[in-house]
């Protein structure tokens, strides 16, 4: 079973400054233990919410609206993880999700690179990558089964997208029935099991784990939050493809 564990953004986070390097040496022996146990798929961590983008699309209207958010309610369906030349083009391919899914909002943000962190210099042609996280909606929510021209529709979406090379990874997430929230309060935990509503902190960032259930998934996510220091994290089933 694939679930994606998110935690949530702090007030330390939206200053925009590198983490602390216990913080990072914390998360990489997390991370390479993970590897180990085979159970590590992928992971990404988003810039402060003041570099990122809430786009509304209805009735075939697109509205954009800069950050920073202070309550922005977010809640995931799913995600895209874009590598474009420019802002425009990202925002360019989020215009083409909304053409297959019509009304829907999302948030788009550029990814934290190593050269970010200072683990390595920026190279001349440093690829520009964005995270666009599409939210959650009743038809999501209630785990009706997708329509097969729609599925159809985003199928040739995913493959144009991939063969330019635009699109690194894309997924989406089951509904929050079958999900958790794990809060932390010091040195405390708190699991909540789902359905849950939308959290007032955005998503700092995410990691992809292949385990056997959602307890284990839980584990990891209790130990991701310990780890960065924050005061919330998702856990989220991914449907089988």
């Amino acid at each position: 079973m694939r679930f994606m564990i998110m935690h949530k953004m702090t007030e330390e986070m939206e200053k925009g400054l590198p983490p602390d390097r216990s913080i990072m040496e914390g998360m990489d022996t997390l991370v390479g233990e993970a590897i180990n146990a085979k159970v590590f798929v992928s992971g990404e961590g988003l810039k402060p919410s003041s570099e990122r983008m809430h786009i509304a699309y209805a009735n075939g209207k697109r509205t954009i609206t800069d950050g920073p958010f202070t309550a922005a309610k977010e809640l995931t369906a799913g995600f895209a993880l874009l590598r474009v030349r420019s802002k425009a083009e990202a925002i360019a391919c989020c215009d083409k999700f909304a053409a297959v899914v019509g009304n829907v909002e999302l948030f788009l943000g550029p990814v934290v690179e190593t050269w970010d962190l200072g683990i390595e210099p920026k190279p001349e042609n440093a690829p520009l990558r964005f995270l666009s996280m599409h939210q959650t909606d009743e038809r999501a929510e209630s785990d009706a089964p997708p329509d097969p021209k729609l599925m159809a529709k985003m199928a040739a979406l995913i493959d144009e997208m991939t063969k330019a090379g635009v699109l690194e990874a894309t997924g989406g997430l089951a509904s929050t029935k079958q999900g958790a929230r794990v809060r932390f309060e010091g040195s405390k935990h708190t699991v909540i099991d789902g359905p849950f509503a939308e959290s007032k902190e955005m998503i700092a960032g995410y990691a992809i784990f292949d385990v056997p259930s959602k307890a284990e998934a839980i584990e990891w996510a209790v130990r991701f939050g310990d780890v960065v220091k924050v005061n919330e994290v998702d856990v989220r089933q991914m449907p089988e493809r």
